[in-house]
């Protein structure tokens, strides 16, 4: 789904060559129903199981942006010489990354090309955001990532995130604790990287009715159907009164959609 900043997150949803508005539709009733085809968001041809949100097998296993450094990239081996795509990698790794903290399910530690991670935020479902570290390169701001895992977590807990709010916390504060432990631990006067020079930081509100008390997860491929009130939408997820479903693992998917 494509975001649009604001208060709260407006979502819009690719269908065909258009798109549709979502937050209107919150409080009606919506249906999906995944049609049994897949197409390779890649090259395009037509598959029968999806790999790594939407690739076809060959594209997952060829091209850079399936391989598993960017899910690690402080892996990043550009330097090498073993890209898979070295003009892929010249103009997605080798630019200024930005390393941030923020509040989804707690506080946790991300890395986002460019220097606005704002839109990575809202897609990760956070209530708050700030810039820490700005890297000369994506190797380097992994490296940074990996050095804060040791006091924060990396990854965000989907389900609380999808429960309500989390609790509002001093971002900055947070990263002044993070550092002098490093400090402590590692010796290291300071992380890789430099302060930005103007910092980021956002306070997010998603256009959310009411959170579920337990979360059921839809699997489109083990039912094709999914229908119920569109009650909320945060990060990627459509939060509808029946369960929610994680729209941007069904990247490729041809799916069905209507709303009252």
């Amino acid at each position: 789904m494509r975001v649009e900043p604001s208060s709260p997150v407006q979502y819009f949803l690719p269908v065909g060559d258009e798109e549709l508005a979502l937050n209107p539709l919150i409080g009606n009733s919506i249906q999906i129903r995944y049609t049994g085809k897949i197409n390779c968001i890649a090259c395009g041809r037509a598959i029968k199981k999806s790999f790594a949100q939407g690739h076809c097998f060959p594209c997952m296993n060829s091209l850079a942006r399936t391989d598993g450094c960017v899910i690690r990239p402080e892996t990043c081996h550009y330097h090498l010489g073993t890209c898979r795509e070295p003009e892929w990698g010249e103009t997605h790794c080798l630019t200024p990354h930005t390393v941030y903290l923020s509040n989804t399910s707690g506080v946790k530690v991300g890395i986002t090309r460019g220097l606005d991670p704002l839109t990575r935020w809202i897609d990760q479902g956070a209530t708050q955001g700030r810039t820490i570290r700005v890297a000369k390169d994506r190797l380097e701001s992994g490296r940074v990532e990996v050095a804060l895992k040791e006091y924060l977590a990396d990854k965000t807990n989907w389900r609380a995130m999808l429960k309500g709010p989390a609790e509002t916390v001093d971002l900055r504060a947070e990263f002044e604790r993070v550092l002098a432990l490093h400090r402590e631990t590692s010796g290291n006067e300071a992380l890789a990287g430099e302060a930005p020079t103007e910092e980021v930081s956002a306070t997010l509100e998603y256009p959310v009715l009411s959170y579920p008390e337990k979360i059921r997860s839809h699997n489109l491929e083990k039912t094709d159907l999914l229908e119920g009130t569109l009650v909320g939408i945060k990060g990627q997820y459509l939060i509808l009164d029946t369960a929610v479903i994680n729209m941007r693992k069904y990247g490729g998917y041809v799916l069905d959609f209507a709303g009252d």
